[in-house]
């Protein structure tokens, strides 16, 4: 399995992409075939993908956490394109939509707004939206993936774990990690987890009036959970031709394992 980030971003950054990325399995049987999570705000989605190799025919999953508008507004491409490509006979199957129900609501009824009528009747058809609550599991890229709610005071969201062959992946969205969450986190092999900014700048930057963490508290949770892999996303992006070295910097005096803090468009093998 191949892990892409696309972008790493927080909402309002112009200099790199918002945070969404890419489980890719390329050896199962049906072919090469890719797990989006989240897309971005924007079409930009479609050139990340484009840049990372990812042909929207080999995407027939994805996941959207919550609505905010950095993790959601470039599903409407997505539909767009993907609706369009099955127009032409050039996309096989179907494309499923995973999120909770409220935010399935939303999406389907914008999409009957914007996107032509031609190509939103696939939705319900070969477009479907899987609604999960917390707890459900689905098979994705051949691996139970196991949905929950993160405990969000902001906007309804949620998290996914997906069992690997190589062990466990979780991703808790893009908000601090919620003890409520524990059960599905814990004896994680890579844990994905927000890092606003440098705990060194939080007066700065006021990662937790956003609902968000530092570096360091980042760092510290997964040492606490005894995670062997971290990776740290969804920054503010001021340092970010330094960014690695400084959060790496950071991360070091808190955290022992292996801790990565990608690029955009960076891969990792899992």
């Amino acid at each position: 399995m191949k892990l892409t980030i696309l972008g790493t971003g927080n909402a309002a950054v112009t200099e790199c992409f918002n945070t969404c990325f890419a489980l890719s399995e390329e050896s199962i049987p049906e072919g090469r075939r890719h797990f989006l999570v989240d897309t971005g705000g924007g079409n930009q989605i479609l050139k990340r993908l484009k840049d990372a190799g990812i042909a929207l025919e080999d995407i027939h999953d994805i996941f959207l956490t919550h609505e905010h508008t950095d993790h959601v507004l470039g599903v409407f491409w997505l539909i767009r394109m993907i609706g369009q490509k099955m127009n032409q006979g050039k996309y096989e199957g179907k494309l499923s939509i995973y999120c909770h129900a409220e935010l399935a609501e939303k999406v389907q009824r914008i999409s009957r707004m914007l996107i032509w009528e031609k190509l939103c009747r696939y939705i319900g058809e070969r477009i479907c939206f899987d609604v999960v609550d917390s707890g459900d599991t689905r098979t994705i890229l051949g691996c139970p993936v196991t949905f929950f709610d993160i405990g969000s005071t902001k906007a309804k969201q949620f998290g996914f774990t997906i069992q690997l062959p190589s062990g466990k992946f979780t991703c808790v969205g893009d908000e601090p990690y919620n003890e409520v969450d524990y059960e599905y986190v814990k004896g994680s092999e890579w844990l994905l987890h927000e890092a606003f900014c440098l705990h060194s700048e939080a007066k700065k930057w006021k990662p937790y009036e956003k609902h968000h963490s530092t570096v360091k508290e980042a760092c510290e949770l997964a040492q606490r959970l005894k995670i062997p892999n971290l990776l740290l996303y969804h920054t503010e992006e001021s340092h970010l031709a330094e960014r690695k070295e400084l959060y790496t910097q950071e991360g070091r005096a808190y955290y022992h394992g292996n801790l990565y803090v990608p690029d955009d468009g960076e891969g990792f093998a899992l």
